[in-house]
């Protein structure tokens, strides 16, 4: 993310995103930096050539920061206290394809130790990589997923929908039926369509990964939200 800190925050302004998680910064170390713009940028890092994950605040957030967990340089969580409201924000990034299995497994497990850590009534929002497709159709998956994912299912996918199953989950994104361009977020021009989706009445539980959407409400008010 070296020179690229000015660039995001403007990104953040235009869009008008107050909370932003991202991967693979490249940043070494665990720290709090302004990045211009009126936004600060909470990060861990092992690696200056790999990895790193992050969470941007707009300013006026930053008084509400209660703390951070910084896991690993794949899993960091910032807390914050919004007009009375718990919120935690969880940031992740899955070991690609052609990583060791038991690196994806320390991955997952670290992720499950920090949702099962955060209190029963308290908010999530995940912003996460998981480098992996769910695949088109729900194969008896219903109860987490709808039909429109993106290719065939992977094992990383399938690691994903294990996950929603286990935190009672679903990939919200797998409920619409869009345009192929339109179902992974990390083709150009598709952000600024996501930024006024995500603009819902209730807006904390959404979670971005690729083609992945994850909310971490009841499955009955996934379905409220679906009707509307």
């Amino acid at each position: 993310m070296t020179g690229k800190g000015r660039e995001l925050a403007d990104m953040m302004e235009r869009r008008q995103v107050d909370i932003l998680c991202v991967q693979e910064t490249r940043w070494k170390g665990s720290k709090a930096r302004s990045i211009g713009a009126g936004f600060k940028l909470f990060y861990y890092g092992v690696d200056s050539k790999r990895n790193g994950v992050g969470v941007v605040l707009k300013e006026e957030f930053v008084r509400n920061f209660l703390e951070v967990k910084r896991v690993s340089d794949r899993v960091m969580s910032l807390k914050l206290e919004i007009e009375g409201v718990m919120l935690n924000v969880v940031s992740g990034y899955a070991p690609q394809v052609g990583c060791e299995l038991e690196e994806k497994e320390r991955f997952w497990s670290e992720f499950d130790e920090v949702m099962e850590s955060i209190p029963t009534g308290e908010r999530v929002v995940i912003g996460a990589d998981f480098n992996g497709h769910v695949g088109e159709g729900n194969r008896s998956d219903e109860e987490v997923m709808g039909k429109f994912g993106v290719k065939e299912r992977n094992l990383e996918g399938q690691m994903v929908v294990d996950f929603a199953k286990r935190m009672d989950m679903a990939v919200v994104n797998t409920y619409f039926q869009k345009r192929e361009e339109h179902r992974v977020t990390y083709k150009s021009g598709v952000m600024d369509q996501l930024s006024e989706e995500v603009r819902q009445e209730s807006p904390w539980t959404m979670m971005f990964a690729d083609d992945i959407v994850i909310c971490s409400e009841s499955r009955e008010q996934v379905e409220v939200n679906l009707e509307r």
